[in-house]
């Protein structure tokens, strides 16, 4: 595994990302990304050599694994692995698409033209809608994975025994599973910290909707005040009302005044 290209990639994220996307960050890659490379490949192994069944009869063996594990949970932890930190991806290939055409604009325009964005990676406009649905995509992706794993093992969690009466196996066989605390005891972990990283998504969708909503009511309020501010204008006293009014006549004298030729004709 490439560990410089990888502390990049999580640089460039984490340097986008609110305060909240940061801890998320830091627990997919310490209690997720980590865990799951260090521990669970080591855990689980070959899990189809290691699932032993009390019967020699062709193609039970293998019937059985197949009907209690369809699909491999690291594979699954894998894929859910993928699929969550895309989303995060997007986001820094948005922000390098402003950054190229900032400099494309300057080369042609020159260093002294107006910037097309006031920071490139600053969430407004369209990276503020491509942070935004990635935090969706995450929390769906999450959510997703967590019922399939539900929906999939049926909440078992790896029981010391399974009883299979599948086809091809003469009768009730008794299967075994290798280590099947440990695997229990990962599983629930890599279950809670799911759960931890839809919450904390959760948090930072709340949070980005009400610092734009924020935004969104002071830009209002500040337009509002300057237009009624250069729109209305008083005087400041009766006596700078009465200036003003004497200077007006005084014009209106020297405009309707004749020639002085016409005078003294």
């Amino acid at each position: 595994m490439n560990w410089a290209f990888l502390e990049g990639l999580l640089s460039g994220v984490n340097k986008h990302s609110t305060a909240f996307g940061r801890i998320w960050l830091a627990i997919v890659f310490i209690f997720r990304l980590l865990v799951f490379l260090v521990a669970c490949e080591k855990v689980w192994g070959d899990e189809q050599k290691d699932f032993d069944c009390n019967t020699r009869q062709p193609g039970c063996h293998n019937v059985c694994y197949d009907h209690y594990y369809p699909v491999a949970y690291t594979r699954l932890w894998a894929l859910q692995l993928i699929f969550v930190t895309c989303p995060s991806l997007l986001v820094t290939l948005h922000v390098s698409y402003r950054e190229e055409r900032e400099r494309k604009h300057r080369l042609k325009h020159g260093d002294d033209c107006a910037p097309l964005y006031d920071h490139t990676g600053k969430k407004r406009g369209g990276l503020w809608w491509t942070y935004f649905l990635s935090l969706l995509f995450k929390i769906l992706v999450d959510g997703v994975f967590v019922f399939l794993l539900f929906y999939i093992y049926e909440a078992t969690f790896f029981p010391p025994l399974v009883k299979c009466d599948e086809e091809p196996c003469p009768n009730v066989v008794d299967c075994y599973i290798a280590r099947p605390t440990e695997k229990r005891i990962f599983t629930i972990f890599m279950v809670v910290t799911s759960f931890a990283c839809i919450l904390l998504t959760l948090i930072e969708v709340f949070y980005l909707c009400c610092k734009r909503l924020r935004e969104c009511c002071r830009g209002g309020g500040r337009s509002a005040r300057e237009n009624s501010f250069a729109m209305v204008r008083t005087p400041e006293s009766g006596k700078q009302n009465s200036a003003f009014k004497e200077k007006d006549k005084m014009v209106d004298n020297e405009s309707s005044a004749p020639a002085y030729s016409v005078a003294v004709s």
